[in-house]
């Protein structure tokens, strides 16, 4: 298992990587050392993700001005 260093360029990269660690550690051809790597990697890229998340999520409320809007669709009421 080659786990990548460095930072992660995208969410979308980290979030492709993860579901690779992810494959990879339920595979179970992973030494117990490679294993605990994986585990450690895909702890560092899941902090990645939710820090990109949050940050995704103050952007919106910067721009709704203060207060996140519902953005699911209204349905037909019968």
């Amino acid at each position: 298992m080659a786990a990548k260093s460095g930072k992660t360029q995208s969410f979308e990269a980290a979030t492709a990587e993860l579901e690779q660690v992810v494959a990879d550690m339920e595979s179970g051809k992973l030494s117990l050392e490679d294993l605990l790597a994986a585990y450690k990697r895909g702890a560092e890229l899941l902090a990645f993700c939710r820090a990109r998340l949050d940050d995704a999520q103050q952007q919106v409320r910067v721009l709704e001005d203060g207060a996140l809007k519902d953005f699911s669709v209204a349905s037909d009421a019968n």
